[in-house]
């Protein structure tokens, strides 16, 4: 830890609030960090829960708890600061450049030993992820029960980098070089990260199919109950209490009330829509607001390009590219509802920490037509497992 601290400039080390060095920092679900009690007093002083830095505002006050790794760094970057007011010039000034030298030769040899043996058990790491993504696509049940136990219960043969440490004032170079390979694996790692949870929760792909007997006169469903548009011209539906009323809106024929469950839905063409599930007892007969509160986790497309989460108050969602199909993922009991970008296999946006105590059906909103732009439906589309 202490020599990639002594990388680091002062300013990394500040809180932004007061303006000194981290004291029990904590970091925000935005990634900024802050000493526990200036963002408590802060937040204590505001009527909204958001970033000092960057505004990201937060549905409700966030539960925050030290980020003991970031505390660790902290400690040792005010360490070498104390070390370096406590060195004295002249103690320097007495060793001989050819003993400086050879140290530093030393050291260098030790790095670069470490630097092999970890990227020994880099490969070795990536090595095992290669094995076991074939192994999740096998279908010889056999192999499977052969293969699975070497491959995850035995443990690799690492070595224990806590004890490890080396003088980085007279190696930064090496140092350097090899926390800056490390960094960029790790970065291509945690790219793939997203793609391979959106492969895991495809397993719970369920068939959806809509409820025309829920459907908005306006709207009209295909007759496979996988497709829903809005209509020209408005139906002459029998009113029964699950039709909504007031809003496009139509739900699947089935809900969930316990476990996991995946779907895809197919939004290429269209300038607007609304995508999330509602739970069971959801006013279907007058003006609704899409929130949590109200029992419906969403998120819309607007104008073309505008995404939101809709949470109170609704978050603003930056994509890197239009969607054309949205994947959606709920766990009942962790209380989470997942948005993905398919094509992309990107995160969208996530609904954590929430509490179901009744059904859960998933929601379709295709809008009005805008003037022919946004005519294209809303397709429940069959899910790709081997995408």
């Amino acid at each position: 830890m202490a020599s990639s601290s002594s990388l680091l400039s002062e300013d990394q080390f500040l809180c932004s609030i007061c303006l000194d060095v981290f004291t029990e920092p904590v970091t925000t679900s935005c990634g900024h960090n802050f000493c526990m009690v200036c963002i408590t007093n802060y937040w204590d002083s505001k009527d909204l829960y958001q970033c000092p830095l960057c505004k990201e505002k937060f549905p409700e006050r966030p539960k925050l708890s030290v980020n003991t790794m970031l505390r660790e760094v902290v400690e040792n970057f005010k360490t070498m600061r104390h070390r370096r007011k406590d060195e004295s010039p002249a103690k320097a000034g007495n060793v001989p450049c050819d003993v400086i030298e050879e140290k530093h030769k030393a050291v260098e040899r030790q790095a670069e030993g470490l630097i092999k043996d970890l990227e020994q058990e880099i490969t070795e790491l990536q090595r095992r992820s290669t094995d076991l993504k074939q192994l999740s696509q096998t279908e010889d049940h056999l192999q499977l029960l052969q293969s699975f136990p070497s491959l995850v219960c035995t443990p690799l043969p690492t070595k224990n980098w806590s004890e490890i440490s080396v003088h980085s004032a007279l190696c930064v170079g090496t140092v350097r070089r090899a926390v800056s390979h490390l960094e960029e694996i790790l970065n291509k790692e945690m790219e793939k990260l997203p793609e391979v949870k959106l492969k895991r929760i495809q397993q719970y792909a369920v068939d959806v199919t809509l409820d025309p007997d829920t459907a908005h006169h306006k709207l009209v469903v295909s007759e496979d109950g996988k497709q829903v548009r809005r209509g020209d011209i408005p139906q002459n539906l029998p009113d029964n209490p699950k039709r909504f009323n007031q809003y496009w809106i139509v739900l699947a024929k089935d809900g969930f009330s316990s476990g996991r469950f995946y779907y895809e839905v197919t939004v290429n063409g269209k300038t607007r829509w609304t995508l999330g599930v509602a739970r069971e007892s959801t006013d279907r007969k007058r003006n609704i607001t899409l929130s949590p509160e109200r029992g419906l986790w969403t998120v819309i497309l607007r104008d073309g390009n505008e995404y939101q989460a809709c949470t109170s108050p609704p978050v603003l969602l930056s994509l890197r590219k239009k969607p054309q199909k949205v994947g959606l993922f709920v766990d009942y009991e962790e209380g989470l509802i997942s948005f993905y970008d398919v094509e992309a296999r990107s995160h969208i946006y996530s609904f954590t920490g929430c509490t179901f105590t009744e059904k859960l059906f998933p929601f379709f909103g295709p809008s009005d037509n805008d003037d022919g732009q946004n005519s294209a439906p809303l397709i429940i589309s069959h899910v790709n497992h081997t995408h």
